[in-house]
């Protein structure tokens, strides 16, 4: 279910994405509703972008997304299944193997990107 952005999500967002002008989609032209599938869609440039865009969270940050991304708030289905991995490797390397295992089951029992 589409969610609107919070203050917070915009703040990671545009961290992760600080040439983000805007929170509407150029594809669709409809608002963000999620964090990391516009930051690997529309604003890296290839994976290796993508990891070190989310390199800039805190780890606070990540915390946070691992945390709505376990509670189906954060879409990851619309994400390249590499995206997906290096996300999951980097909340395995600076979290833990317990969250990173929580993330895999989100991803896996989540939905797909809506067109």
């Amino acid at each position: 279910m589409p969610r609107e952005l919070s203050e917070r999500d915009i703040e990671i967002l545009k961290k992760l994405a600080p040439e983000c002008g805007d929170l509407t989609c150029s594809g669709s032209g409809h608002q963000f509703h999620s964090i990391l599938p516009p930051v690997s869609n529309h604003f890296s440039e290839d994976s290796n972008d993508f990891i070190q865009r989310i390199n800039r969270l805190t780890d606070e940050e990540l915390t946070y997304l691992t945390d709505i991304i376990q509670k189906g708030e954060e879409s990851m289905g619309c994400l390249p299944v590499e995206d997906v991995e290096a996300f999951v490797q980097i909340v395995h390397d600076r979290l833990s193997e317990e969250v990173a295992q929580k993330v895999i089951s989100a991803y896996e029992s989540g939905y797909e990107c809506e067109h």
